[in-house]
């Protein structure tokens, strides 16, 4: 169900635009943006969104984690994961993450 999810935003993202891909990262299901991963679905299914360290999170309507995959090592930085419970947000948070990296580019 969650996956399922994901995939619908994934499909629906890549059929949008594109230079949006499919791909994976760290193993795991992701959406590019010339070939660089802004979206994921984590093996906690979840979706983790790249917003980048300086992004205003009080202005998010949904809670957010920090990403942190790793036993001993710090969070990555500018990674966010969002729980299914705001499954309704997920498009939104991977169009922002879509947009915050098509700019980056700019």
């Amino acid at each position: 169900m969650e996956f399922d999810c994901f995939e619908d935003i994934r499909q629906g993202l890549c059929a949008k635009y594109d230079e949006v891909t499919e791909g994976k990262m760290m193993h795991s299901p992701a959406i590019h943006y010339n070939g660089k991963v802004f979206a994921f679905f984590s093996r906690k299914l979840k979706m983790v969104v790249k917003l980048g360290k300086e992004f205003p999170l009080e202005t998010l309507e949904v809670e957010v984690q920090e990403f942190s995959p790793f036993k001993t090592k710090a969070a990555l930085s500018g990674w966010y994961e969002v729980d299914f419970l705001y499954k309704d947000a997920w498009l939104a948070m991977a169009d922002l993450a879509f947009h915050l990296a098509k700019n980056q580019n700019r």
